[in-house]
C-alpha cells in the first residue's frame, strides 16, 4: 500500500488506538482520530436511514456549525437504536477527543460503525482517546482502526495543480457490507489542504457522493450509520476562487471518492467479481441512475454474475421494474462488448465468450432503454454464499 490517504493533505495527522469496542478484548486497533492543525471548513454527507444512529445525529449538528477539526471514530458497534443514551454516549466521544486535543467538542465530528442494537462501551474508548498520538504516518493504523468485516484498508489521494501551486486531496473509507449508500455500514473521511468556500465545499461533497458512493451496491441495504466527511484546511496558502480551479478540485474530489468507492465494492463480504451497468437511452439522468441501481441490487442479476451465466432476461427485467421509462421495440442489452438483445428481440451470440467475459472479476453490463438521450452509471457485486455465511453469525 502506499500514499497517506486521510494524511496526504498538508497539516492532518491521525492515529488509533485498541479499546476491545466489540468483544473486551484489546486485539485489534477500533478506535480512530484524525486532527487537522487549524480550523476546517467542513461539509459532510449522512445515511437517509430513518433509523438514523446516535453518532450521525451528533455529526449532522457539528456540521451545521461549519467548522471542525477533528473526527473520532469507532468500530465494533454502530452506536445505532441505542436510545437516548446513544446519542448522551456518541457526544461522550466527541468530549473525550476535544479534551485530549484542547478544542470544542462542537468541532469534533463523531462516526461509529458494527453491531446495531448494542451500547457503546464509550468508557473503554474514552479511555484510550488520550493515549493516542496523531502523526503524519498514524494514517494506516486510523484506516484499519475503523474496519469491520473488511479484508484491507481503502486509500486514495490526488495531488491538483491550481493556478497558483498545488494542493492535494486524500481520504479512507470502510465498507463491506450493508452496503447501499444513499446519502453516505460505510465510513468515509477526506481531507483536502485546500482553502475552499464553505457553500462551494457543501455543493461540490453532495454531488461527488452522488456520482460515487451513491452508485454503489454490495447488498441493497443502506446503513443506519453512513457518513462521508470532508475537511478543508486551506494548510497548502491555496485559495480556491477562480472556476477552472473550482472544477479542478471538484474532479479531484470525485476521483479520490470513486477510487474509494470501488475499493469498497471489491473488498465486499463475500464479493468475487465487480460489475458495471451502463444505462443509455434514459429519459432522464435520474431514470439512468435508477434503472442501474435497480439492476445492481437484483439478487437475480447478481447470482448470475457470480455464476457466469448469460442470463440477460434479468438485466431486462430489472430495468423494467425500476420505473424507468423504456421503450421494449427499442431496447438492447448488451454483456461485455457483445449484444445479446437487440431491438426488442433476442439475437446470435457467442455464447462461449460472453461466458467467458462473466467468468471474470471485472464484469460489464449494459442495457440501452430506447426513451431519451439520457445516460448513467452504477456499481454493483455478485451475490455468493460467503455472502450468506458472513452475514449469518455477524453478532457472534
Amino acid at each position: 500500500m502506499t500514499g497517506r490517504g486521510v494524511t496526504y493533505a498538508a497539516g492532518f495527522t491521525a492515529g488509533a488506538a485498541a479499546a476491545g469496542v466489540k468483544h473486551g478484548g484489546a486485539e485489534r486497533l477500533d478506535v480512530a482520530l484524525i486532527v487537522s492543525d487549524r480550523p476546517c471548513v467542513a461539509a459532510g454527507v449522512l445515511t437517509t436511514n430513518r433509523a438514523i444512529a446516535a453518532p450521525c445525529v451528533v455529526t449532522r449538528r457539528h456540521l451545521e456549525r461549519g467548522s471542525l477539526r477533528a473526527i473520532v471514530a469507532n468500530s465494533g458497534n454502530a452506536n445505532a437504536a441505542t436510545g437516548r443514551r446513544g446519542e448522551r454516549d456518541a457526544m461522550a466521544m466527541a468530549q473525550a477527543a476535544a479534551r485530549h486535543l484542547g478544542v470544542a467538542a462542537e468541532e469534533v465530528a463523531v462516526a461509529s460503525t458494527g453491531v446495531i442494537g448494542v451500547p457503546l462501551p464509550i468508557e473503554r474508548i474514552a479511555a484510550v482517546i488520550p493515549g493516542i498520538v496523531p502523526t503524519v504516518d498514524g494514517w494506516e493504523d486510523a484506516a484499519r482502526a475503523i474496519m469491520t468485516t473488511d479484508t484491507k484498508p481503502k486509500v486514495a489521494e490526488q495531488t491538483v495543480a491550481l493556478s497558483g501551486g498545488d494542493v492535494r486531496v486524500g481520504g479512507i473509507a470502510k465498507g463491506a457490507g450493508m452496503i447501499h449508500p444513499d446519502m453516505a455500514t460505510l465510513l468515509a473521511f477526506i481531507t483536502t489542504d485546500a482553502e475552499v468556500d464553505p457553500r462551494f465545499l457543501r455543493k461540490a461533497t453532495k454531488a461527488a457522493v452522488a456520482e460515487t458512493f451513491n452508485r454503489i451496491s454490495v447488498d441493497g441495504d443502506t446503513s443506519t450509520n453512513d457518513t462521508v466527511i470532508v475537511l478543508a484546511n486551506g494548510a497548502s496558502g491555496q485559495r480556491v476562487t477562480r472556476h477552472d480551479d473550482e472544477d479542478k478540485v471538484r474532479q479531484a474530489l470525485v476521483d479520490v471518492c470513486r477510487e474509494l468507492a470501488l475499493a469498497v465494492l471489491a473488498d465486499g463480504e463475500g464479493v468475487t467479481k465487480v460489475f458495471r451497468v451502463t444505462v443509455d437511452g434514459a429519459k432522464s439522468v435520474e431514470e439512468a441512475v435508477l434503472a442501474a441501481r435497480t439492476i445492481t441490487d437484483s439478487n437475480l442479476v447478481r447470482t448470475a454474475v457470480h455464476g457466469a451465466d448469460p442470463n440477460y432476461g434479468r438485466i431486462l427485467a430489472a430495468a423494467g421494474r425500476s420505473g424507468a421509462e423504456l421503450d421494449l421495440a427499442k431496447a438492447g442489452v448488451r454483456i461485455g462488448a457483445t449484444p445479446v438483445f437487440l431491438r426488442g428481440a433476442p439475437c446470435p451470440y457467442d455464447v462461449k465468450a460472453v461466458r467467458a467475459h462473466l467468468a471474470q472479476g471485472r464484469v460489464e453490463l449494459g442495457i440501452y432503454l430506447g426513451a431519451g438521450e439520457s445516460s448513467a452509471e452504477a456499481w454493483g457485486a455478485d451475490l455468493s454464499a460467503e455472502y450468506v455465511r458472513i452475514n449469518a453469525d455477524y453478532t457472534t
